[in-house]
């Protein structure tokens, strides 16, 4: 096991890989220490501040399916000992591990080899910004939320769905209006309710995959998203991911906001290509990036006029200084997780149709509407 694995995680060559997998091969009684070891480097990985959906997000990035399906084992087995207590978030990123299926090598030496990538990846894991304790850390909860709210995050979920999946803007439009004004207000309602009470709440954070092609635009839009929803966004563009700051009830509702725009967004674009193919001009990637980009740039100017709107409506005056504190927090919370941001210059648009219908798509797709919140259909 030595030999195998000292050639084969710490060398770049070739060769010492196959010297490790045909040993390993030649070794069935080896198995079992040899998951031992997987698990082993799946828990340095904690403790260097990945998560099992950063580590499964890499995983499928830099290798195969296969892989994804060996590294899934491995946290799995690796987290199973600690049962439920796991760290905020952990819960759900366990449930969405790839649960098998797929195609794995059949001979031994080709199986070894799979493995020995794998670890080979997994001990090159550089340490990043934790975002939350490792496995087996007393985690301090913060005081648990209204009753309502799993049920108001399952109604928001549902919106959003409904508006990636229908064919109609207009549908798609009042359907991300309604999900947007339940956040806001879910945001807010949170805010008054942790003032009022006089509880600790305090900032926290995730990482959302930022994932190739046409990262950069993507990038931005999350951190339309992000502002939008009094959260700050970091980009790790070399990792492929995003570190989120903020509140338990914005960050959720980051998550679901970004996803959904996006689907809805890539939809467009592709509708978009299709037009202007039909149309007889074809298209490349500038078109592509100069849609997302545009996209991306007008719907973090719809999203910051609904949540400034929304304030105004919950509480005028009053609720300003509450929504400042936390302001601040979160700005606080990130420079203590980043001290040395950098901001980097983005390639502009260089597509005008890709713009235009980007901006169109991004009309579509998000509008929403300044009802007061009492006002919302049922």
């Amino acid at each position: 096991m030595e030999r195998a694995l000292g050639g084969a995680l710490y060398a770049d060559d070739d060769d010492a890989l196959d010297t490790g997998a045909s040993l390993l091969a030649a070794a069935p009684d080896a198995d079992a220490e040899l998951v031992r070891r997987g698990e082993e480097f799946v828990r340095r990985a904690w403790e260097r501040g990945w998560q099992p959906a950063d580590v499964v997000r890499l995983v499928r990035r830099d290798l195969d399916e296969s892989h994804v399906e060996l590294v899934a084992d491995l946290v799995a087995g690796e987290t199973r000992r600690y049962g439920k207590d796991l760290p905020p978030r952990w819960e759900t990123q366990l449930a969405e591990l790839p649960s098998g299926g797929g195609k794995r090598p059949s001979d031994r030496f080709s199986y070894a080899t799979a493995v020995l990538e794998l670890y080979r990846l997994l001990v090159r894991l550089p340490a990043i910004e934790p975002v939350g304790p490792v496995p087996g850390t007393p985690v301090h909860r913060q005081p648990a939320a209204r009753h309502g709210e799993p049920r108001m995050l399952t109604r928001i979920r549902a919106l959003l769905a409904k508006a990636e999946a229908t064919g109609f803007p207009e549908e798609a439009e009042a359907l991300t209006a309604k999900a947007q004004e339940l956040m806001a207000r879910h945001s807010i309602d949170e805010a008054v309710l942790a003032a009022r009470a006089h509880r600790k709440d305090v900032p926290g954070a995730c990482r959302i995959g930022v994932d190739a092609p046409y990262e950069t635009a993507k990038a931005i839009l999350l951190d339309a998203v992000a502002s939008a929803n009094r959260c700050r966004a970091v980009w790790n563009s070399d990792l492929g991911f995003s570190t989120v700051v903020g509140f338990e009830a914005d960050l959720d509702a980051v998550e679901l906001l970004h996803t959904s725009l996006l689907v809805q967004g890539t939809a467009a674009m592709t509708r978009a290509e299709a037009s202007q193919r039909a149309g007889g001009r074809k298209r490349t990637k500038t078109f592509r990036q100069s849609f997302l980009l545009a996209y991306a740039h007008r719907i973090g100017d719809r999203l910051a006029r609904a949540t400034s709107h929304a304030a105004e409506e919950a509480a005028g005056g009053d609720l300003l200084p509450v929504l400042a504190a936390r302001d601040v927090a979160v700005t606080d919370h990130t420079d203590r997780l980043f001290p040395a941001t950098v901001r980097t210059r983005v390639r502009g648009a260089t597509d005008e149709a890709g713009w235009h219908d980007g901006t169109t798509a991004a009309d579509t797709a998000h509008m929403p509407s300044h009802r007061p919140p009492d006002a919302l259909p049922d």
